[in-house]
């Protein structure tokens, strides 16, 4: 039987081709797949570039509008703090209404606050100072007397009555801002609402920071509040500068606009009825495309607005264009729980992308010609003297041996023919002794794999061991720190405790303990961090712990016999850890110190920081069997709103990306600016401070941070 094989017409064309055919047409095929492949990726990567630097971009100026809007109301709610604090000092008598006039002025003459601060009593008594765009300052009272009529006067530069101006009905009581306050019995927020003060104006929407006062038997005496337009925030949002269309905007969870940075005024005010009413604009109806399309966007995704929770960005297509939208929920703790949204249009940043993508194609369309024409001529270099060479082989193959192939211009065809049997003798010879060398390469291979595979499986089974002790150790350390409900039922103090490792076991140590009114508080720093520095940490705590339960007062005794537990058991380790200690020790106002450490920083109420240097209170732990003649103490009398911060050196020597330290002056200024407030923001205060100053540099030392205030 016969077999006969056809090949396909197709495939015809393809069995012969020119050489100079075979030469070119595949050159200039890998030159324009490189080139447009390298064209749509830089296509590609323009715009996966300008994705995250949207993203980048919206992110920050949400954070910042946040940062805004919260530091903004957080004044407010400070004056009122203030306020109250004098009223319970006895330095402010609310029912003294010249004096409340008084303050009043003082307080919106600063300008930097906002312009209306009042306060409005059980009886219906009502007293506040506004300070209008105009410059001028109007008082406005009720009191029992003028009711149901609030007369309003003009004041002079010294806040005295220069004019009366006219009177209207009023009832506080009724109002939004006391209602709110009333049934929240704490500090708070009111709806937002029209000021009765501002009707017919751009300002007449705005929000109220309400703070109830409360006689000695509990009973309320009266609210104390702060009007806020809502124009500096529409004002601070229109001057933000995002991108060319970029826009952001405020929402309440119901979906309600609270300013934006296009829409001058997000509500209409029905002023026609006796009873104000104001009709508020759902973002997603909002007249603006973009902003309803963006709150249309977050709603397809989650639902509802109450379902956001965190930051979430989503990209959605308007008339054909993509845009990125960021939403970020702004909290107090007063009760504001609002949305910043920040939506920027993909063209913002796409212009010069396109045109840098026009410039490639350009430049790919010049580079494809210039490849054409060399491989053209390279082809025609190299066929014409190949053309000889087969038809020498041609005439040899007829039997003319004496035919010599001579060929000029390349070398590897100019040897090709005196070569071409000697090259088949020596492949063979050298396929034979390659074969021999992949065999016993082979063997090689096998034994050096089988070694390493022995040596992965040691080194997985010694990394599980190591991972396994670090993991109880930290957890150890964690399990010694003092927890917040211990803090919070010491009774003088205010206490709040900070630590962050650099690595997973840290080497910094700080302890509060108390035992029959007498309060000890140790904070130390092991030099280095790791397995070692933590163990001797968990073995510092275990020791502070069992001498202050034997009740050891002694400083000189304390840190003596600390010290000499410890030397010990760092002889058996082999260690030459040592560490810093210093020990506190507080009672009835009087705090004793001793033991050497960082700077102790001592503040007073008003703020102002003492800086007590530890160097010859003690010596460091660990180093010396015998530390009693270096050991000290110092007195120090806390009185009310007096307080101490401790600290490791991790703070103070924290360094930014000029390789510059933190340093303590720094830590003296924020503790100053914030001393004012409770421990807990202090301590966020001087943690947020660092971690800026560190920006994106790494954390090289455990952070410690120990705030104490006397209550």
């Amino acid at each position: 039987m016969i077999f006969t094989l056809k090949t396909h017409s197709w495939f015809q064309p393809l069995r012969r081709i020119r050489l100079k055919t075979a030469l070119v047409v595949p050159f200039v095929l890998q030159i324009t797949a490189a080139v447009g492949l390298v064209g749509y990726f830089s296509f590609r990567n323009g715009q996966q570039a300008v994705e995250n630097l949207a993203q980048q971009l919206i992110q920050s100026v949400s954070v910042q509008i946040e940062n805004h809007v919260l530091e903004y109301f957080n004044k407010s709610f400070q004056v009122l703090r203030l306020t109250e604090d004098s009223v319970k000092a006895g330095t402010l008598d609310l029912n003294d209404f010249e004096a409340l006039k008084r303050y009043f002025w003082n307080v919106v003459l600063e300008g930097d606050l906002e312009s209306y601060i009042f306060y409005g009593n059980e009886q219906g008594e009502f007293i506040g100072v506004e300070h209008l765009e105009t410059g001028e300052i109007q008082l406005k009272i009720r009191t029992l007397e003028t009711e149901p009529m609030r007369e309003i006067y003009r004041l002079d530069d010294q806040g005295n009555r220069a004019e009366f101006l006219k009177q209207a009905e009023y009832e506080p009581r009724q109002r939004p801002w006391y209602q709110v306050a009333k049934q929240a019995q704490k500090p708070t927020w009111s709806s937002i609402y029209p000021f009765f003060s501002r009707k017919n104006t751009d300002t007449a929407l705005g929000i109220s920071a309400v703070l109830p006062v409360f006689e000695p038997d509990k009973n309320l005496q009266g609210v104390l509040c702060v009007n806020i337009t809502l124009l500096r925030i529409t004002e601070f949002l229109k001057n933000l500068y995002i991108s060319p269309h970029g826009q952001s905007f405020i929402i309440e969870r119901s979906g309600d606009l609270v300013v934006s940075s296009k829409i001058e005024k997000p509500f209409k005010i029905h002023w026609e009825s006796e009873d104000t009413e104001v009709e508020r604009f759902p973002a997603n109806k909002s007249e603006d495309i973009t902003i309803r399309n963006t709150a249309k966007a977050f709603l397809q995704r989650f639902g509802s607005f109450l379902a956001i929770q965190n930051s979430e960005q989503v990209k959605f297509q308007q008339n054909g264009e993509w845009y990125y939208a960021q939403i970020l929920p702004i909290q107090d703790k007063q009760g504001i729980n609002w949305l910043v949204v920040v939506v920027v249009p993909e063209s913002d940043f796409m212009t010069e992308i396109q045109r840098n993508t026009q410039l490639t194609i350009v430049f790919c369309l010049i580079a494809l010609g210039v490849a054409t024409g060399m491989g053209l001529l390279t082809a025609r270099w190299i066929t014409k003297p190949i053309f000889k060479l087969n038809k020498a082989f041609d005439q040899i193959a007829e039997g003319d041996l004496t035919q010599k192939v001579k060929v000029e211009g390349i070398q590897e065809l100019e040897t090709l023919a005196n070569s071409f049997n000697w090259m088949a003798g020596q492949l063979k010879e050298s396929f034979d002794t390659l074969e021999e060398k992949v065999k016993q390469r082979t063997g090689q291979l096998a034994e050096a794999n089988q070694e390493i595979s022995s040596l992965n499986v040691r080194l997985q089974t010694e990394n599980l061991r190591m991972s396994a002790e670090l993991d109880i150790l930290r957890e150890m350390q964690q399990l010694i720190l003092p927890k917040p409900q211990e803090l919070a039922e010491i009774p003088d103090l205010d206490i709040v405790g900070y630590m962050k490792p650099a690595d997973e076991v840290g080497g910094d140590y700080y302890d509060i303990l108390t035992m029959n009114g007498v309060v000890t508080i140790g904070i130390g720093d092991v030099t280095g961090h790791g397995l070692e520095s933590g163990i001797l940490m968990v073995m510092i705590q275990a020791a502070v712990r069992t001498l202050q339960e034997v009740e050891e007062h002694d400083p000189v005794k304390f840190l003596n016999t600390l010290n000499r537990m410890i030397y010990y058991n760092v002889q058996r380790m082999n260690s030459d850890k040592n560490l810093t200690l210093a020990i506190l020790t507080y009672s009835q106002g009087l705090l004793s110190i001793s033991g050497q450490h960082e700077e102790i920083l001592v503040v007073r109420q008003g703020g102002n920081v003492e800086r007590i240097d530890t160097i010859d209170l003690g010596l460091p732990i660990g180093l010396d069997e015998d530390i009693t003649e270096f050991i000290n103490h110092t007195l120090i009398s806390l009185n009310y709103g007096d307080g101490v911060v401790l600290y490791t050196d991790g703070i103070t020597e924290a360094e930014n990306s000029q390789k510059k330290f933190y340093g303590v002056e720094k830590l003296c200024n924020i503790i100053s600016q914030n001393w004012h407030q409770e421990a807990e923001l202090i301590k966020n205060a001087v943690i947020e401070d660092v971690n800026t100053f560190m920006g994106q540099q790494k954390q090289y030392d455990d952070i410690t941070l120990l705030v104490i205030k006397k209550k």
